[in-house]
């Protein structure tokens, strides 16, 4: 029984199997920035304001408010423990093997899940100028939807993984220069949006109330609704800074750069979250864009501004690959330490000349190209949730504990008010889980389930680095 919570140590990594380090403090804001600002704003907003209404702008703030409380515990963590593998290692470390286990599985299910999720969301956006172009529209969608397949997000997962196969280095340079092509696109929305506001368009606020409940939608499929609910949802758009502790190993100083890069993240997108919030949903009632699958640019044409909307739309297609980069960069890290740690096939632990783990990144991508390919985005984004908040929680913890077991342990970084901002942290993701859609949880705990019998008759002989 005591095995089951035998504590990984952290050990020198063999040159062969070696990750380059460079990135410094810039790469990783804009890492951080380019995977957070994306999806749950230019397409989950509106599947969020159908969940609230008006409200969905609340919905944002107590998700920020949670995701906040989550990346001051992962600036700590990342600047004690500065290795790969982000909230597994973390656990693995302090809590122990059945946790991590738990954790790195939830995370597989949450990093494969959120990119092809991106992946279905810049279709939506890159779909109608494709039909423009005589692009037929059955191959736009998967079978849920009416469609055949999801070309175009099979296709961009394929642009992404080649380009980090390339190299890290490489990949983070031309992330930035996308994140800022997205800022002026996000920025361009507002100058031309906010005249439109109009206070009428936020009555009534909270249309379904604040806690989830159930109501019957207009195809008979029971639906999860109020703020919290939106709130559960909306949450896919504050992650993204965890994707920056997986570069630990990749990052020149992470004492200093992944705590910049974190917090420095996370301040950013919040601010530009609530100012797109109150600008969309004042400016158009939110029934007239609720669900749809590109809603600033709807919002865009249906206050006259066409040629605008347009360049949104091109914008979000040229600049939503920066979240399946960083998504897809984290993902192939973490899948990276549990194969060196025993848990995959040894043999996707080889690099590259250029440092980058091309084997596994390829694996990926793989995985991920087949969800996007069939599923429909908000079944995805729920579940890639579940994943996303038991790794929080799980980090939070790890916080709790560290102080308690070694308080003098020097920390480049300290979560300011620990004691309570971890906890509220803990207690934020487990009312965002319990918001959920009651099948999105199940699914998620018949997920681990299976991942523990994996586990025990696979994963658990071959696990390595441990303490007895």
């Amino acid at each position: 029984m005591t095995s089951l919570f035998r504590r990984k140590i952290i050990t020198p990594v063999a040159p062969e199997d070696q990750l380059a380090r460079t990135l410094s403090w810039p790469h990783l804001v804009a890492l951080g920035v380019g995977a957070i600002v994306g999806t749950g704003i230019l397409t989950l907003i509106g599947v969020g304001a159908d969940r609230a209404g008006p409200a969905v702008i609340l919905s944002f703030v107590i998700a920020g408010a949670i995701c906040s409380c989550a990346a001051l515990c992962y600036a700590e963590m990342s600047t004690m423990i500065p290795a790969a593998g982000s909230a597994y290692t973390y656990s693995y470390v302090v809590l122990g093997e059945i946790i991590a286990w738990v954790i790195g599985w939830s995370l597989m299910l949450e990093y494969s899940l959120v990119v092809s999720t991106v992946a279905v969301g810049w279709s939506g956006y890159a779909a109608p100028l494709l039909e423009g172009l005589g692009f037929p529209h059955s191959l736009t969608q998967g079978p849920p939807l009416g469609g055949i397949i999801n070309a175009p997000a099979i296709f961009i997962i394929a642009v992404v993984a080649g380009l980090l196969s390339l190299g890290t280095k490489e990949s983070a340079t031309l992330n930035a220069a996308l994140v800022v092509v997205k800022m002026l696109a996000l920025a361009l929305f507002v100058i031309v949006a906010l005249p439109h506001f109009d206070a009428a368009n936020l009555h009534p606020f909270m249309p379904f109330g604040f806690a989830k409940s159930a109501e019957m939608g207009p195809d008979g499929v029971v639906v999860a609704r109020g703020v919290m609910a939106a709130a559960a949802i909306i949450f896919f758009a504050f992650y993204g800074f965890d994707a920056i502790s997986t570069a630990a190993e990749e990052t020149k100083n992470p004492g200093r750069d992944l705590a910049i890069g974190i917090v420095g993240s996370m301040i950013a997108c919040v601010i530009i979250y609530i100012l797109i919030g109150v600008t969309a949903v004042g400016a158009l009632h939110y029934t007239q864009f609720a669900n749809s699958p590109d809603p600033l640019a709807l919002i865009l044409r249906q206050v006259n501004q066409p040629i605008v909307a347009t360049i949104l739309a091109v914008s979000a297609v040229i600049a939503l690959p920066t979240v399946l980069l960083g998504f897809l960069f984290g993902q192939s890290r973490i899948f990276f330490t549990m194969a060196r740690d025993g848990l995959l096939p040894e043999g996707l632990t080889k690099v590259s000349k250029r440092g980058s783990p091309v084997r596994i990144t390829v694996l990926t991508a793989v995985l991920v190209a087949a969800i996007a390919g069939f599923a429909p985005i908000d079944a995805i984004a729920a579940l890639a949730n579940a994943g996303t908040l038991a790794a929080f929680t799980a980090v939070c913890v790890c916080v709790l504990v560290m102080r308690r077991r070694e308080p003098d342990k020097a920390r480049t970084f300290r979560t300011p008010f620990a004691s309570v901002v971890a906890p509220l942290g803990i207690l934020g993701c487990a009312y965002l889980f319990f918001s959920l859609p009651t099948r999105t949880e199940l699914y998620f705990l018949g997920w681990n389930a299976f991942g523990l019998l994996i586990y025990f008759f696979y994963a658990r002989p071959r696990m390595t680095g441990a303490e007895a």
